[in-house]
């Protein structure tokens, strides 16, 4: 399928950390080194990452600044959990969204990635009571201000394994909240939630997309308890776009109709084993898999990255 406008959609893709298996969520395999997985992004032809796990890269913003310097990469924006549900921690969930908008508006980065967790420190589900709820979305609305002060944009990532994970769950945030999101292809998959109508309604409140496709079998194993999400990583439930069974061309294709010049990012969550060399190798071509198949979603224009590995990024 062909996207139908001739917009530099390259121009407009990112990475993060997770396609090199650094993970957000606690107990996440073997972390590579900072400088092996921004050398490695650096190859690939990106030139703007989020974060990754908070911590992962430096945590000031001149060191941050230094590091992606190093290897020719800006900061796109960062995942942030947060405890929006539990009113007595509120002053403790301003005071991170403070710390950690602070640090990625003045390292250049424009989105601030919200996600409602029960701990950032150990993820449980469990059912929310009304109230509960009205204090997670009347959070959001206090986490859009504290972030505007900083200049980004707050954008929220419904996430397996998060307290926002069903279709029913997201839907609770989006009627409770004026809160833009995150369209991540593969996680609102997992929650359940049909991407497509999702669109259908609420197309103009995406304001980023998180691009992974989804092994729908392993998905089925996954859903159904029994794999784990980390096993279920390792297996590949997240394959390169266009080797899954989420309909990647036709979710792009309807984002660029309106030539809103989204940003992406190129996720493609990852797990490895300490040693294992041959890993590195294989999330490299993945990712270049990847973009080749968004490189054929549009017309080879120029800027719009036809040349494999040489697709350029706009500054700012």
């Amino acid at each position: 399928m062909t996207v139908a406008v001739g917009t530099a959609l390259l121009d407009r893709v990112a990475t993060a950390p997770i396609s090199w298996g650094v993970c957000e969520m606690p107990g996440w395999g073997y972390q590579l080194p900072v400088d092996r997985v921004l050398a490695e992004m650096a190859a690939a032809g990106f030139t703007h990452t989020e974060l990754g796990s908070l911590g992962y890269l430096p945590t000031e913003p001149q060191p941050l600044r230094a590091a992606l310097d190093a290897h020719g990469l800006r900061l796109l924006g960062g995942f942030v959990p947060l405890v929006l549900h539990e009113e007595a921690r509120a002053a403790e969930t301003r005071a991170a969204a403070h710390r950690w908008a602070e640090l990625i508006g003045s390292a250049g980065g424009q989105f601030f990635v919200t996600c409602a967790v029960s701990c950032p420190d150990h993820w449980r589900r469990g059912p929310l009571s009304d109230s509960q709820w009205a204090a997670l979305c009347g959070t959001l609305g206090e986490i859009d201000e504290v972030v505007g002060g900083y200049g980004l944009v707050q954008v929220f990532h419904s996430h397996f394994g998060s307290l926002v994970e069903t279709d029913a769950e997201l839907a609770r945030v989006l009627e409770g909240s004026d809160v833009s999101l995150v369209l991540d292809t593969a996680h609102l998959t997992l929650g359940g939630t049909d991407v497509a109508v999702l669109l259908d309604h609420c197309a103009h409140r995406v304001g980023l997309v998180h691009l992974k496709d989804v092994d729908l079998a392993l998905a089925a194993r996954l859903t159904a308890g029994e794999l784990s999400l980390m096993e279920a990583v390792q297996r590949g439930l997240f394959p390169p776009l266009g080797r899954g069974g989420v309909a990647i061309a036709e979710i792009v294709a309807r984002l660029e109709e309106p030539g809103r010049d989204l940003w992406y990012v190129l996720e493609q969550d990852a797990a490895i084993a300490e040693g294992d060399l041959a890993a590195v190798g294989r999330l490299r071509r993945n990712a270049d898999l990847s973009l080749d198949f968004l490189r054929d979603l549009v017309p080879a224009v120029a800027g719009s990255g036809a040349t494999h590995n040489n697709h350029r990024f706009p500054e700012g």
